[in-house]
């Protein structure tokens, strides 16, 4: 990588001819001989400034360098054509700047170095450097909403839409801050979608009222063979005032709601039928969405034509298609036996008031000897189906 020497003309030698003229307070630097002419003239030469990198179509994706002989850095900027500026620390020394963030693609910074030459002379310098263009643009599809209210099992997820290859890379740009220091981990996994996807849980359910943060400062990394990112992604969200669990009995064919350790209210269900394709799903699903009165068509699961009906007060628990819904044409079973395609169904008034009462994010512990087998991480946010060893060894930083 090639560098730009920049030598800076101190404001001092611009002057110089003046000198002997003027009765300024600044250093006389006036010619008295050619030898004093000559040690003057080191003594005031300026500092010499490199930057890295230099020219035009250079690589993104790193740091910016910048670097003194002579003198020492007293500041420096870099910054693009928006005036967005790349953070940065000069060193104890002041002979060299680094920026703490890469570069951008298809951008042009500039960059602005002031420099106390030995004399004490200051000057400063500009220079332009201009990344190449991205030939492939990643993007991220990130939950929960920013500014939104969720369940004590929500985990922060990110989903990439194409393949994330440096997975370490792009991990040690993620940043979780929690206002109670919760422990957690990233753990990278496929999407049901296929897609590539981290998430980061704590080690236990969340503290109630915690307040999260996430910064993925991905602006000028390299995914890989999917390209680079081209922004930035932020969201903050808060963990709900109460310890709310909705526990799952097929055995039993009831849901109990609990709030703080407390029963709220058990409801007659019926879950999915034993011994075939239309079973239900086991382990701890978290609720992902409330979606209200959808159209649910069984050949969208491959379950063929058995349904194709309106269905009100649903509650998504997984991409593969798992609900708690109102299912009045099943009311003979609930409580009595597991009749359905795989949901978990109740009566219209408790689907209502369930409904009512439960947030994104709220985890579902459903138990039941025949069940089609545990929620995958992907299939959802089933990340609580793995152990707390298993989770951490998910990271590409282990």
């Amino acid at each position: 990588m090639s560098h730009i020497q920049v030598r800076i003309a101190a404001v001092a030698v611009l002057l110089a001819p003046l000198a002997a003229c003027s009765s300024g307070s600044g250093p006389d630097t006036t010619v008295r001989s050619a030898g004093h002419g000559a040690t003057e003239a080191a003594r005031v030469r300026p500092a010499t400034v490199t930057v890295v990198p230099e020219g035009r179509g250079v690589r993104a994706g790193v740091p910016v360098t910048v670097t003194a002989a002579g003198g020492t850095l007293t500041s420096v900027r870099v910054a693009d054509a928006d005036g967005h500026a790349l953070r940065g620390t000069v060193s104890a020394d002041g002979a060299s700047w680094a920026s703490q963030r890469k570069t951008a693609p298809g951008t042009s910074y500039t960059v602005t170095a002031t420099t106390a030459a030995k004399a004490g002379t200051k000057s400063t310098t500009t220079s332009v450097f201009t990344t190449a263009g991205a030939d492939k643009v990643n993007k991220v599809d990130w939950r929960p909403g920013t500014h939104t209210t969720v369940g004590i099992a929500q985990p922060v997820s990110l989903v990439f839409d194409h393949p994330v290859t440096d997975k370490a890379e792009v991990e040690k740009e993620l940043k979780i801050t929690t206002s109670d220091r919760t422990e957690g981990s990233w753990g990278w996994m496929k999407d049901w979608s296929g897609r590539d996807r981290v998430d980061w849980r704590p080690r236990e359910y969340w503290k109630p009222g915690t307040k999260v943060t996430l910064d993925a400062e991905l602006n000028g990394t390299d995914s890989g063979d999917g390209g680079w990112f081209v922004r930035d992604y932020s969201t903050t969200f808060t963990i709900g005032s109460t310890s709310q669990v909705a526990k799952v009995d097929l055995d039993r064919k009831l849901l109990t709601l609990e709030r703080d350790g407390r029963t709220v209210r058990t409801i007659p269900v019926s879950g999915g039928t034993p011994g075939g394709d239309k079973r239900s799903w086991r382990g701890t699903a978290v609720l992902m969405a409330k979606e209200g009165t959808i159209n649910m068509n069984s050949e969208t699961v491959g379950l063929g034509d058995a349904y194709d009906k309106m269905v009100d007060h649903s509650m998504r628990l997984t991409w593969s298609g798992m609900y708690a819904h109102a299912a009045p044409w099943n009311d003979r079973w609930f409580g009595n036996a597991n009749m359905s395609s795989g949901c978990i169904g109740m009566s219209t008034a408790d689907a209502a008031w369930f409904y009512g009462q439960v947030r994104p994010g709220d985890p579902f512990e459903i138990t039941g000897r025949d069940t089609k087998g545990t929620v995958a991480p992907g299939n959802g946010f089933g990340d609580w189906n793995v152990s707390w060893d298993q989770w951490q060894a998910k990271s590409a930083l282990r």
